[in-house]
């Protein structure tokens, strides 16, 4: 979700706990308006995911044309679960980055790769003292929870997604991503909606199931 510290390449990764909902359509103002009461950085890039060949487990991109980025399933805690608002599931992945050079101008992608043009906002929560506070992030990973709610387009089609990324020890994770989630559906979704189990799936998953996700989200999630 956010850029790789750069020690990711030292063989361990990045290590992080992940839930994410990913609905078709334009992201709709009332959307927008309810992530803008926190704090956040905007960005725009292009990633290119790969997809042939199919490697179970893995997901592979380049992302903003700079930097190959390789991540590793290592499986679910569970489910994340705020009463009346969001249910989704939990991932662990880790994830190495490494520099790259950018596609020479005019040289295309092949078939076997998809390219994702995403428009982001993300801001950063960190538990201290107990409570979790939101403010802009850094160009770098840094530890706690990341929260982004992005536009995107594959293939001329709309998309959008909610996503949380926890970063830092291992055994606060969870209460890391948790802390953010109840800060951020402290105040009901648009039309008073709850994101289901039908959308919470990673970037992964969605590219392996894609075009056949037709389905529409269910109502009240800023559609």
């Amino acid at each position: 979700m956010t850029e790789a510290q750069p020690d990711s390449r030292d063989g361990h990764g990045v290590r992080s706990l992940e839930v994410r909902w990913i609905f078709p359509g334009p992201l709709a103002a009332a959307a927008a308006g309810w992530f803008g009461r926190f704090p956040a950085r905007a960005v725009a890039l292009e990633d290119v995911y790969l997809l042939d060949p199919h490697l179970p487990g893995l997901s592979v991109k380049v992302r903003g044309g700079r930097a190959l980025e390789i991540k590793a399933y290592r499986g679910s805690p569970g489910l994340l679960e705020v009463p009346g608002r969001a249910r989704g599931r939990l991932e662990y992945w880790q994830k190495w980055s490494f520099p790259c050079d950018p596609p020479s101008q005019g040289s295309g992608h092949p078939s076997s790769w998809r390219m994702v043009s995403k428009r982001r906002r993300i801001s950063q929560f960190s538990l201290a003292g107990g409570l979790a506070r939101a403010y802009v992030p850094g160009p770098d990973q840094e530890p706690g929870c990341a929260v982004e709610l992005t536009e995107f387009r594959a293939r001329d089609e709309a998309w959008w997604t909610l996503g949380f990324e926890a970063t830092g020890p291992a055994d606060a994770l969870r209460s890391q991503l948790e802390a953010a989630a109840g800060l951020v559906f402290s105040q009901a979704l648009p039309y008073g909606g709850e994101l289901g189990l039908d959308h919470s799936m990673s970037y992964a998953r969605w590219l392996r199931r894609w075009p056949a996700t037709t389905a529409e989200p269910d109502q009240g999630t800023g559609q």
